[in-house]
C-alpha cells in the first residue's frame, strides 16, 4: 500500500475530524467491521478530588493525529517492523453517551459500547474517564471467557465501599476482582500515599491480586515483571495515566510523584503482548486542562497506538 499523501489527499494532522488517528468513524454500533475499535468513555463523575478527565477522549483523539500522516504504517527501526500497516482495520465508534451525576446509567451505557465492540469480533479500546469506566468494560467480558488483568496505576483502586460508593474511580479493580470470569490481577506502579487502606491490600491479595511498586518492577527489570502474569492466559489490560511520572504526564486528576517513565511502560506492554493474548485496553485519567503543553495526552495516544502495534503484530506471528 502506498503512502496516502502519494495517492491522495495529503490530510495532514491539523486538519479534518478528530477521531483516533484519523480513522474511520463508525456510528452505527451494529455495524463495526474492523479488528479494533476505539470508543470513548468521557465519565469523570466517579472522581474523589480533581475532576476533569470527562475531556480525556477528547484530548488524546486530537493528540493521536500527530501519528495520522498517511503513512502505510508505522515503521520502528529498532524492532525492524512496520507495525499498523493496511492488514489492520481500526475504527473509532465515538464516544458512550453520558448522562450527567448517573453513574448507573453512564456505566450501562458504555458497557453496551464494548458488548457491540466484542459482538462484532474486534479489539475493545476505551479512552476514559475517570477510572471508573473500567467497571463496564470488564463487566462486558462476562460472556467471552476467563481474563486476566494488568493494571498499571499510582492507586491500588481496591476500596470496596465508601461512603455507599461502589462504582467510583477507587473501586475498579475491587469490582473486578469480584467477577467470576477474573481470575487474577497484576497491579503494577501501586505506590506512596494510596486511596486504598492496609486492609483493602490484604483483601487485594487475599483475592488473587500481585502488586508490585515502581521501584519493585525496575529492581525485578521489565522481562521478569512480565513474566509473573500466567503464561497462556488472556490478558485485559487497564492503564491510568498516572501510573507515569508526573514530570511526563501532569495532565490527571491524581499524579503520584515516582512514577514510570515512557519505555518502562512501553516494553512491558510489549513483552506482555508477546507471552499472552492481549483481549482488551482502556487508558483512563488524562485530564488534559491540568496540561497546557499537551504532553500528557501526546503520551497517551502513543501509547495505545504503539500497543496496539505490538498486539497486532504478535497476533500474526502466532
Amino acid at each position: 500500500m502506498a503512502h496516502t499523501y502519494d495517492t491522495g489527499r495529503m490530510n495532514l494532522p491539523f486538519t479534518g475530524i478528530c477521531t483516533f488517528g484519523k480513522k474511520p468513524y463508525i456510528e452505527d454500533w451494529d455495524a463495526i467491521d474492523a479488528d479494533v475499535a476505539i470508543l470513548g468513555a468521557p465519565f469523570d463523575a466517579g472522581t474523589q478530588w480533581r475532576a476533569g478527565a470527562r475531556f480525556g477522549p477528547r484530548g488524546v483523539r486530537e493528540a493521536s493525529t500527530l501519528f495520522s500522516f498517511g503513512h502505510a504504517g508505522a515503521y520502528d527501526h529498532e524492532d525492524d517492523v512496520t507495525y499498523l500497516g493496511p492488514e489492520v482495520i481500526m475504527v473509532d465508534i465515538g464516544d458512550a453517551d453520558i448522562i450527567h451525576t448517573d453513574t448507573q446509567q453512564s456505566h450501562a451505557n458504555i458497557e453496551t459500547g464494548v458488548r457491540a465492540i466484542l459482538a462484532a469480533g474486534a479489539l475493545p479500546v476505551t479512552i476514559g474517564g475517570d477510572h471508573s469506566i473500567n467497571i463496564p468494560c470488564i463487566s462486558a467480558f462476562d460472556d467471552q471467557g476467563d481474563i486476566h488483568i494488568l493494571q498499571i496505576d499510582a492507586h491500588l483502586d481496591f476500596v470496596d465501599e465508601r461512603h455507599g460508593v461502589r462504582h467510583g474511580h477507587g473501586n475498579p479493580m475491587r469490582r473486578a476482582a469480584e467477577q467470576d470470569h477474573v481470575t487474577g490481577l497484576t497491579q503494577l506502579g501501586i505506590r506512596n500515599v494510596s486511596s486504598t487502606a492496609r486492609e483493602g491490600y490484604e483483601d487485594a491479595r487475599a483475592m488473587g491480586s500481585d502488586i508490585l511498586s515502581v521501584r519493585q518492577v525496575r529492581e525485578l527489570g521489565v522481562a521478569e515483571a512480565a513474566a509473573r502474569i500466567p503464561r497462556g492466559v488472556r490478558v485485559y489490560v487497564t492503564i491510568d495515566i498516572d501510573a507515569f511520572c508526573p514530570s511526563i504526564a501532569p495532565g490527571t486528576g491524581t499524579p503520584s510523584h515516582g512514577g514510570f517513565l515512557y519505555y518502562e511502560v512501553l516494553e512491558l506492554l510489549q513483552a506482555v503482548a508477546r507471552r499472552n493474548e492481549v483481549v482488551g485496553l482502556d487508558l483512563v485519567e488524562v485530564a488534559p486542562d491540568y496540561d497546557p503543553t499537551g504532553s500528557t495526552s501526546i503520551l497517551a495516544a502513543q501509547l495505545l497506538l504503539n500497543t496496539l502495534g505490538f498486539i497486532f503484530h504478535e497476533r500474526a506471528q502466532r
